[in-house]
C-alpha cells in the first residue's frame, strides 16, 4: 500500500512536546516512521522550525528522512493571498493561508496541523476549498493528526 501524501505544518511538530497534542503527535510520527504515511514540509515549515525550541528542532532533524521537502513558489503565494481577498482569514495569519496554499499546490492529499483556529476549522475548510476551486485548484483534506492516525 502506498503512504498518503500529507503536508504537515510547523504545529504539528510542536504538538510532539506539548501536554494536549504530545500523545496523538507521537502516534502520528511512529506511523510516518513505519512508513504508513508520507510528509511533505515547505521550506516556510523550515523557516519557522529554525525559530523553534531546541527539542523540536531536534525532533524536525531526526524525521528529515521522512519527510519531501517542497519550496515556495509564486503560485502558492497567490493562492494565499486568494484567501486573505476572500476573508478566510486576515493579513496576521498569512503563513497559516500560505501553509494551506503550499499543501493544496503541491498536491498534497492532506494537510495536518494542530492550528484549530486558523487551519483546522469547520468554517474555513470549505472557505479554502471553495477558493481552491475558484482558482482552479483541487479541494485538500484538512484535518488534525489526530484524525490522520491509523488504529488497529
Amino acid at each position: 500500500m502506498n503512504a498518503q501524501i500529507i503536508y504537515v505544518d510547523t504545529s504539528v511538530f510542536g504538538g510532539v512536546f506539548d501536554v494536549e497534542f504530545g500523545r496523538a503527535s507521537r502516534l502520528f510520527f511512529e506511523q510516518v516512521q513505519k512508513g504508513n504515511l508520507r510528509i511533505r514540509v515547505s521550506s516556510l515549515v523550515v523557516a519557522e522550525i529554525l525559530r523553534a525550541p531546541s527539542d523540536v528542532r531536534e525532533f524536525f532533524e531526526r524525521h528529515r528522512k521522512h519527510m519531501d521537502l517542497i519550496y515556495l513558489e509564486k503560485p502558492s503565494i497567490e493562492l494565499a493571498e486568494a484567501y486573505l481577498r476572500a476573508g478566510i482569514v486576515g493579513k496576521s495569519s498569512f503563513y497559516d493561508a500560505l501553509h494551506v496554499a503550499l499543501a493544496t499546490v503541491s498536491g498534497s492529499s492532506l494537510i495536518a496541523s494542530w492550528n484549530f483556529r486558523h487551519i483546522v476549522h469547520f468554517d474555513k475548510i470549505a472557505l479554502y476549498n471553495a477558493v481552491n476551486r475558484i482558482c482552479g485548484y483541487h479541494e485538500i483534506g484538512i484535518c488534525s493528526p489526530l484524525e490522520v492516525i491509523r488504529y488497529e
